[in-house]
């Protein structure tokens, strides 16, 4: 079954069912599927069909659903961009891609009409009518009378030079770019199915959960809720200011029962200071995931403890294959700085810096390397970069992740660092997470990000971004003392920033160039 085909099976089972809620809106099953249907059938009678690639541009969750499952059901290859998208990043995937069509809102028009100029798209052509129209056309939805603005577009040739895409392309996910330009890794339906398969394995989704959503549909770890809830027959309960308002969230969560929560790290810490008091009865939720990064073990702990009925899993992934490790519940106490062990039907390994493989065990760091039938098929229009990352084997591509792991002698896997991150220090070398997770251990740090910077003495010096609880006062200091307390003293920050935030991509991730680059405009003054 082609990924989005399942929404017909939930939706004929129980058309009355609730999908979608988002605030007071409530969509059910049927109304759903029928929109689906409605804008599957005018992609394809404007030219919307295998080969082609739709940019969507959308805020609302349930216009971003319908567009999902009707770019999928006309056979086209759906292209998602966060919302919060600006002109030159639309311009920038229209062009990738070369997109045959853009989806976006009639409210969003300011940006990606900017984004149209700056490609020289002046003249549209929707509803394949004669060029000249100067407006967008906008295509009912069949929801509550919400309606898509859809620009059709006139891509350039493909260069001749560049292998073809796969034939079943379902979807190309911009990677989150925090390193260098974003790339879009090609997901097949197979490919999607079995990453799919392999997830639900062990997250365990029923068609009666609830699943709250706080996290951006657009990216993999949010994409992959809305496809398998709503596939499911699930509701899912859209909430995308959670992090701008996390009490908001708590409630949401009590008002609704919500069974399944995925979060990262950011909203976890700001969860955890505001249900701390209790106020919250959040007894209905039976699975809590984390991803994006990997959680600070002393947060792990403390959210196992705020839930103990709920099933809470640490996992790890990246957008080139959905996910790759996951953390039993019962491994926390026992393994509480791990992202657990490799998913069934998949193979990995650590590899050192000439390539040979390690063995299980503390004693050294090496990249983690994953084979199995959920990589990409590739990055698109990008084959020395695919060459890169994806390394032919006699039994199929390797994923090389560029991410530096220790495995225990169970096989449990312990992030270290992306190997660009690690900082040398007096000639030692310095895992970030380390560092960070010690900072979160002492009393009144909310989050924290550490980052090398050059130094004339050490090579580069350990500067620490902390974000402080509401009301808690911190100095460097006691901060520098508590490492010192439980860091060897070459991993002990050197200085210490109190910020409100921290810089991260739309997915969650940290920009920890941006950190250093802060602190090297701010030393360049």
């Amino acid at each position: 079954m082609r990924i989005g085909e399942d929404l017909e099976s939930a939706a004929d089972a129980r058309p009355q069912k609730m999908a979608l809620v988002v605030g007071a809106r409530r969509v059910g099953y049927g109304a759903l599927h029928a929109a689906v249907q409605a804008l599957a059938r005018r992609l394809r009678g404007v030219g919307v069909g295998a080969g082609e690639r739709v940019v969507v541009c959308i805020a609302d969750p349930v216009l971003y659903a319908v567009a999902l499952h009707a770019v999928l059901a006309s056979g086209a290859t759906f292209v998602p961009l966060p919302a919060t998208a600006r002109a030159p990043r639309i311009a920038f995937a229209l062009r990738d891609v070369r997109a045959r069509l853009l989806l976006s809102e009639p409210g969003l028009r300011a940006v990606w009409g900017e984004a149209l100029a700056k490609l020289g798209f002046d003249r549209l052509s929707p509803n394949g009518s004669e060029e000249g129209s100067a407006d967008p056309q906008l295509w009912p939805a069949g929801i509550d009378d919400l309606s898509f603005a859809a620009c059709t577009l006139r891509p350039p040739a493909a260069p001749h030079d560049l292998a073809a895409p796969p034939a079943d392309l379902a979807c190309i996910l911009y990677t989150s770019g925090t390193t260098g330009v974003p790339k879009g890794a090609m997901l097949t339906h197979a490919g999607m199915r079995a990453a799919w398969d392999m997830v639900q394995a062990y997250l365990g989704l029923r068609s009666d959960d609830v699943i709250a959503l706080p996290l951006a549909p657009t990216f993999s770890y949010g994409l992959y809720h809305v496809l398998m809830g709503l596939g499911l027959g699930a509701t899912i309960v859209c909430e995308p200011a959670a992090q701008a308002f996390p009490r908001a969230l708590l409630q949401r969560l009590v008002a609704e029962r919500a069974t399944v929560l995925p979060g990262v790290p950011m909203l976890f810490a700001q969860l955890l200071g505001q249900a701390a008091s209790g106020a919250f009865d959040l007894g209905a939720l039976r699975t809590v995931t984390n991803a994006a990064a990997a959680l600070p073990p002393a947060h792990l702990e403390r959210l196992a403890t705020l839930l103990p009925r709920a099933r809470v899993l640490s996992m790890y992934g990246m957008t080139e294959c959905k996910r790759i490790s996951w953390l039993p519940p019962e491994e926390i106490t026992r393994r509480p700085a791990s992202v657990g062990r490799g998913l069934a039907g998949q193979q990995h390994w650590l590899v050192d810096e000439t390539g040979q493989r390690l063995a299980p065990g503390f004693e050294s760091a090496g990249e983690l390397v994953v084979r199995g039938p959920h990589l990409m098929a590739g990055y698109w229009e990008r084959p020395a970069e695919t060459a890169e990352r994806l390394v032919a084997s006699d039994d199929g591509p390797c994923l090389h992740t560029g991410d530096l792991f220790r495995a225990d002698a169970d096989g449990f896997l312990h992030f270290v660092a992306r190997r660009d991150d690690i900082i040398k220090s007096r000639g030692e070398k310095v895992a970030p997470r380390e560092v960070e997770s010690v900072i979160c251990t002492l009393a009144g740090v909310r989050e924290a990000a550490v980052a090398g910077v050059p130094d004339a003495m050490l090579g580069q010096a350990v500067v620490a971004y902390v974000v402080p609880e509401p009301g808690a006062v911190l100095e460097a200091r006691q901060v520098i003392r508590h490492c010192l307390a439980g860091l060897e003293p070459h991993m002990a920050p050197k200085e210490v920033r109190f910020v409100r935030e921290l810089p991260r991509t739309d997915s969650g991730k940290l920009r920890r160039a941006d950190l250093a680059a802060a602190w090297a405009q701010d030393n360049a003054a």
